[in-house]
């Protein structure tokens, strides 16, 4: 949507190094190079220790503020106006075993889209933060999970760069009164500003919630895994480049 725009609040960002200010800033939301360009002069928010993030993002159409921690245990608290993606957020945060708060208004009377897709966007930018420079992170992860007839495996590198596959041809388009299309829509805007690829694949299922369910809950095991400390990496970063 031409025009519309963002504004970000600060955020804490584990192992980097900023100027001791605050400050806030808009960019176009469909502009990768802003965004990049930005987010490297973010300054940390007072009282947020490492590995944790609080990201506000306001646009003309939702107001989003997610706040996380990698090293949580599974506790959450939604309140987003869909509660088929509250359900579905709780699963990332208790298998991923990250604390996770998610605040939205949006546009609900149109319908959930711009809702959906924002979250996935700002969920992306608090995890970018959060994760810093990657230092001593395994940067990998993968999970299979089933529930009863549906098999899900889903894939995750750290990488620096946005990539998804999504491969789930869901069995109906509608879960009660969520359009399973909106999933797809939260993984791309989550991979496109955490800068990670992401490989999404329903091997089998017959019902559509347990599609649905099996992607969420995987995801957030494989995340649980990519963002470990490897003890035997000490704090290089996990790159031949040096970088991610």
């Amino acid at each position: 949507m031409q025009g519309k725009h963002e504004m970000v609040s600060c955020a804490s960002v584990g192992q980097a190094a900023f100027a001791d200010h605050r400050h806030r800033f808009s960019a176009d939301t469909r502009s990768t190079k802003i965004f990049l360009q930005t987010r490297r002069f973010l300054p940390p928010c007072d009282g947020l220790p490492m590995r944790q993030a609080e990201v506000s993002r306001n646009t003309l159409e939702t107001r989003i503020t997610v706040r996380l921690n990698l090293d949580g245990s599974g506790q959450s608290s939604f309140a987003t106006g869909v509660p088929f993606l509250d359900h579905m957020l709780e699963q990332i945060a208790r298998h991923g075993l990250i604390d996770l708060e998610v605040k939205a208004e949006g546009d609900l009377h149109i319908d959930a889209h711009h809702t959906v897709e924002d979250i996935g966007i700002t969920f992306g930018q608090a995890l970018a933060r959060a994760l810093g420079d990657k230092k001593g992170l395994r940067r990998y992860g993968h999970a299979y999970v089933p529930l009863d007839e549906a098999l899900s495996r889903v894939v995750i590198d750290l990488s620096g760069r946005p990539g998804l596959e999504f491969h789930v041809d869901f069995k109906r388009a509608m879960i009660g009164a969520f359009d399973v299309d909106l999933i797809h829509e939260f993984f791309q805007g989550l991979v496109n500003h955490a800068l990670l690829s992401l490989h999404i694949d329903n091997l089998r299922g017959d019902n559509a919630h347990h599609q649905a369910e099996t992607v969420f809950k995987a995801f957030g095991r494989a995340l649980r895994a990519a963002v470990e400390s490897d003890p035997r990496a000490g704090a290089s970063i996990p790159s031949t480049k040096g970088t991610l």
